[in-house]
């Protein structure tokens, strides 16, 4: 149709082929040229996914990719017709960065995996395939070890979210924050909108609503002072979810500039190394909480019910799905056909 939306731009996510895979008895790892093929075969009623989000660590794309690699790997991506929109820098310590809270030296390494992914971000823009996109950062810290100083520490990983801002913003770059229910300062939607604040960098440095985590909220996992729902509240009373649901997207919403289209069953799960935050479960699950469509709307439009125009580009993600779900057509045109209807009901045409 002439008039239909073609804005946000829909992106499928590397990442979820890493995140909880690999190790003992771990499922391997699915390489990036899987990802790549199953997203560029999705299809529905004539309409495909635009791009991919990537995962910037081995053995997708190495962080430490010259730019001799990094040429080779715009070239191969743009041979299945996609973009490359968001980044996810590997910031943690076992990827070779380290607590945004830690010590001098592990702070030091946080930055330097962001100014490394900023660059390859920087080049990758000059090459014409990254139209958009932000890199995504958390505090790479328990929610156990930021409880001993709660004020003290987030006003350190701050320190270091602004450092890693500079330093992305000297390659054009914006870094965006996951809040999940694992990453200490960041487990509940007032901590994010707290230690944002304490960030100062806005346009710079803020949030990326994952509609699947950011619900987790609601329910005051590791934060139960910020709850919102009731003890053993009946998640047939949609009224409640949507009003606890839009008090967390209203906070955090003036900070959001990258969203990920999610769904989730209200449970919580860890998998491999990654610690127990949000259930990721498939678009069609029946046991899904979300009203996928319209709660991506409390993000994507404005106070006035506008489209906020702000997220370039959207993506779907959903970690720790078994390798047969992942390596699955159907269920990356399951996701397609979600994401389409989020674009058409809130998008915009350019």
């Amino acid at each position: 149709m002439a008039d239909q939306n073609n804005f946000p731009k829909l992106h499928n996510a590397a990442w979820p082929g890493v995140v909880g895979k690999g190790g003992e008895g771990g499922e391997p790892i699915i390489p990036l040229d899987t990802l790549l093929e199953l997203t560029a075969k999705a299809e529905v009623d004539g309409q495909k996914f635009d791009g991919i989000d990537l995962w910037l660590a081995d053995p997708h794309l190495s962080i430490d990719s010259d730019r001799d690699q990094v040429k080779r790997m715009v070239d191969h991506i743009a041979g299945y017709g996609l973009k490359v929109g968001s980044f996810v820098a590997p910031i943690w310590a076992g990827a070779g960065g380290g607590s945004a809270m830690g010590s001098a030296d592990e702070r030091k390494r946080f930055v330097s995996q962001v100014r490394k992914a900023a660059q390859i971000g920087e080049q990758m823009r000059e090459l014409g395939i990254r139209p958009t996109g932000g890199i995504r950062i958390d505090s790479s810290t328990g929610v156990g070890d930021w409880d001993k100083d709660p004020a003290g520490n987030t006003k350190i990983i701050a320190e270091t979210f602004r450092e890693a801002g500079k330093a992305a913003q000297d390659h054009g770059e914006f870094l965006v924050a996951e809040g999940e229910i694992c990453w200490g300062g960041m487990q509940s939607w007032r901590e994010n909108v707290r230690l944002l604040e304490e960030v100062g960098l806005p346009g710079i440095v803020g949030y990326q609503a994952d509609m699947a985590h950011s619900m987790l909220f609601t329910l005051g996992y590791n934060a139960e002072r910020d709850r919102l729902l009731p003890e053993g509240y009946d998640w047939q009373d949609r009224s409640v979810l949507d009003a606890a649901y839009k008090k967390v997207a209203d906070a955090l919403r003036p900070w959001t500039y990258d969203f990920h289209v999610a769904q989730n069953d209200g449970t919580v799960f860890g998998s491999g190394d990654h610690e127990k935050t949000g259930r990721h479960v498939q678009v069609t699950d029946p046991n899904g909480k979300l009203d996928v469509t319209k709660h991506a709307g409390y993000w994507l439009r404005d106070d006035s019910g506008n489209p906020t125009r702000k997220m370039r580009h959207i993506a779907w993600d959903g970690c720790m799905f078994p390798n047969s779900v992942m390596t699955a057509q159907q269920t990356w045109n399951d996701v397609l056909g979600a994401m389409i209807k989020v674009r058409d009901a809130h998008g915009w045409r350019e």
